[in-house]
C-alpha cells in the first residue's frame, strides 16, 4: 500500500521536530519519493547518521508502505 507525501512529511516532522521537509512524488504513483530534510539536529553528524535519523522517524515503514525514498539531508545555513 502506498503512502501519501503528507504522511511522510508528518512522520519526519514528528521524529525531527525542527525539520524543514520537502517531498516530491517522483513517478506520480505514491510509491517512489524524494525527500529533502533540513534540520539543525543534523549538525556534527555524519550523512549516514542523518539518514538513519530520518529513517528512524519513518518508524519502520521503509521497504513496506514506503517502497523507495531518495533522501538528501542538510544542516541549515544559520546553525
Amino acid at each position: 500500500m502506498a503512502m501519501e507525501a503528507a504522511t511522510i512529511e508528518q512522520l519526519i516532522k514528528e521524529g525531527i521536530p525542527d525539520a524543514v521537509v520537502q517531498i516530491v512524488d517522483l513517478r506520480g504513483d505514491g510509491d517512489h519519493y524524494a525527500a529533502h530534510v533540513v534540520s539543525a539536529t543534523f549538525k556534527g553528524k555524519s550523512r549516514v547518521k542523518q539518514h538513519q535519523m530520518v529513517y528512524g522517524a519513518l518508524q519502520g515503514r521503509m521497504g513496506g508502505e514506503l517502497h523507495a525514498l531518495a533522501l538528501t539531508t542538510a544542516v541549515p545555513d544559520n546553525a
